[in-house]
């Protein structure tokens, strides 16, 4: 019982001290300049304001970048989605050597740096015209292979033989069971693949950074690198920002919490 206790202790002041960042944060875009860089900080702002958050939405059009980085994400998402259910299927009950062989070379792309294969893309894009487009941003977050492979497993652990077999001998079609028997058996895992994905590219900021060259065109994370230069930070509204921003992310955690811990956990990683 002690030794519970203790490890329950221990978990809730884990869970405080990796929290107290995100309270920081908060508190910071409520405070005065003044309050900000006095010592030691405080975690309730002493005078409360609203100059913050009023200035960054009055001086900057974060809830374009907002929007740039939600519709960027969204649509990845959706990609996603849909090549990890398509390949994850065919991967894992598909009895054929060379889906093996594929299965293998996937995975070996996932050890692959994006940064690696980040500017032969971006002259692909730049050929296309899709430069500081939601598209040409998009090309390069169409495919996760680590979504692949989460996928694949659960269909390999959470859909048996015997069903697909029974829906073909009563003359379903693959698509038919693709959509109306591997789907709905896959919605847990497809909600982890969601929060993954989206968290993925809303805040990816190395490939936007190069493709998004115009002021409407920048996504959120790019947007807020503009609160910093090379010798001062601002502070203040770069708090505010960022508390703004958090609200799309963990708002899609919230609600998809459930069906994260249950996708992560039915993946199985034994045959």
């Amino acid at each position: 019982m002690l030794v519970d206790r203790s490890i329950d202790a221990f978990l809730v002041l884990f869970g405080l001290i990796m929290v107290l960042p995100l309270l920081m944060l908060v508190a910071n875009a409520f405070k005065t300049p003044q309050e900000l860089i006095s010592w030691p900080p405080t975690l309730v702002p002493n005078n409360p304001t609203l100059d913050n958050i009023t200035a960054v939405l009055n001086d900057t059009p974060l809830l374009l970048w907002m929007f740039n980085s939600f519709a960027f994400a969204a649509l990845s998402t959706v990609a996603i989605l849909a090549t990890s259910a398509i390949a994850g299927y065919i991967l894992g009950k598909f009895r054929y050597r060379s889906l093996n062989i594929i299965f293998l070379v996937i995975l070996a792309t996932a050890i692959v740096p994006f940064e690696v294969y980040m500017i032969p893309l971006y002259f692909q894009v730049q050929s296309l015209g899709l430069l500081n487009s939601l598209w040409g941003l998009l090309i390069g977050y169409l495919v996760m292979s680590f979504g692949i492979f989460l996928i694949r497993q659960n269909v390999i652990h959470s859909i048996p033989d015997e069903l697909l077999e029974a829906a073909r001998i009563d003359g379903a079609g693959e698509l038919w069971i693709f959509f109306f028997i591997v789907l709905p058996l896959l919605r847990s895992a497809l909600g982890a693949l969601a929060v993954l994905a989206f968290f993925q590219a809303w805040t990816a900021f190395a490939w936007p950074l190069i493709v998004a060259t115009t002021r409407d065109s920048y996504t959120i994370e790019v947007g807020l690198a503009l609160f910093q230069t090379g010798f001062t930070v601002d502070l203040g509204k770069l708090s505010a920002a960022s508390a703004i921003v958090l609200i799309p992310s963990v708002t899609l955690f919230v609600l998809l919490r459930k069906n994260f811990v249950e996708g992560v956990a039915g993946t199985g990683l034994k045959e």
